[in-house]
């Protein structure tokens, strides 16, 4: 059975009772405000009618039991939370048996043509509880079953709804609180799974950084001097660029969160590649794309990043932007490098070394893109890469 049912209340664990007390609370608050209110008319209600009854000292019997009830629910249903379950069944219990009570206190002809004891609008209460911890199927079961215990002492089974609105009433009750207290459930829910999603997403940005300021550059560092020493140093430069590369991978990953429709923020993504010799600008808001799509973004621009190294000479920086223009994202990637030769790439493709133009130029074109280099010697080099967002053809839901 769902939420919306008793059973589901009553056999929650005492977490989720926790959480579902916090979201309804301030509907449980309500009700009780409520309760006391309707005790106020059904009081004035029998000063109007005592007079009428056959026995009036148990009519005040009566009136000063509901009038104890209505504060031991208040007190309880607004603050034990743990015990509402047996309360709302208690109350369904009082109201019915005050209603039976008024055959008890006066005659036919009264008790056929006017309210019952506690009246119809104190007897609702029982109802409001009911839909509050149980949902709309259990606020609808309450109302009905009270409408059918007030037709019956009364003698009146009445389908003539203009004259007769109690069933109805409280039906309509029933449902309309049951749904607002499943709509506050999933309001918190989501809002708390929200708030966890907030948390983690700031404790990842958090150990992101301290990996990027200390273990990240340790290795670049690693890497760069095992390199410049050579000999048995190599090996261990080589082995600290692969996990360079790892862990800048793994941090680009938790950084990215996914959003609907299996989307990504590529902008995490690409900060992950930046160093002290990296530049990474991206948009403070996401930059949200499919994830494969940006995945091959992303590795578009390390393979660029890995040219400069290459490349472009000592001490020379690399500049990524990420721009967003709607249905299409451009990254430029520029450093102030050595550059080459605009002819170059086409000799490196003929002499059979693949690299940019397969890393570079065909993912882009799998992706449907452009690629646009600009290059001189001493100038440095640039890419443009223009990339749509979805695969063409395809639209977003």
């Amino acid at each position: 059975m769902s939420r919306g049912g008793i059973a589901a209340v009553s056999h929650c664990g005492p977490q989720e009772d926790q959480k579902d007390s916090r979201a309804t609370e301030p509907l449980w608050r309500a009700a009780q405000v409520f309760r006391l209110a309707t005790l106020v008319y059904a009081v004035s209600y029998q000063v109007a009618s005592v007079a009428n009854y056959t026995r009036p000292t148990l009519s005040w019997a009566m009136v000063a039991l509901m009038a104890v009830w209505s504060g031991l629910a208040a007190v309880g249903l607004s603050r034990n939370a743990a015990a509402r379950t047996w309360l709302v069944a208690a109350d369904q219990v009082v109201v019915v048996a005050l209603m039976a009570s008024t055959r008890l206190v006066s005659d036919q002809d009264w008790y056929s043509t006017h309210q019952t004891l506690p009246t119809t609008l104190w007897a609702t209460n029982a109802v409001i509880s009911a839909a509050i911890l149980g949902g709309p199927w259990l606020g609808v079961a309450s109302g009905a079953a009270i409408s059918v215990v007030s037709a019956l002492v009364r003698g009146q089974i009445d389908l003539d709804l203009w004259r007769d609105a109690t069933a109805p009433v409280l039906i309509s009750v029933g449902l309309a609180l049951g749904l607002a207290a499943n709509t506050a459930r999933r309001s918190h829910a989501q809002l708390e799974r929200a708030a966890r999603l907030t948390a983690a997403a700031e404790e990842r940005e958090r150990l992101g950084r301290e990996v990027h300021d200390g273990v990240l550059q340790v290795l670049a560092y690693v890497r760069r001097r095992g390199t410049e020493i050579g000999g048995p140093t190599l090996e261990l430069a080589t082995m600290a660029g692969e996990q360079e590369v790892a862990l800048r991978e793994l941090i680009s990953e938790q950084a990215a969160p996914v959003r609907g429709g299996g989307d990504v923020d590529l902008g995490p993504l690409l900060r992950g590649e930046a160093s002290t010799t990296v530049s990474v600008s991206a948009p403070a808001v996401p930059v949200l794309m499919a994830r494969e799509r940006a995945a091959e973004v992303a590795a578009v621009v390390r393979t660029a990043l890995s040219n400069v190294e290459l490349h472009a000479g000592g001490g020379a920086k690399a500049y990524v932007l990420l721009e967003d223009i709607g249905e299409e994202v451009i990254v430029s990637v520029r450093d102030d490098g050595a550059g080459f030769a605009p002819g170059r790439l086409a000799e490196a493709e003929a002499e059979g070394r693949m690299g940019v133009s397969r890393s570079i130029l065909g993912r882009v074109a799998d992706l449907g893109g452009t690629a646009t280099l600009e290059t001189a010697p001493g100038e440095g080099v640039e890419w443009e890469i223009r990339v749509r967002k979805l695969a063409p053809g395809k639209e977003r839901a």
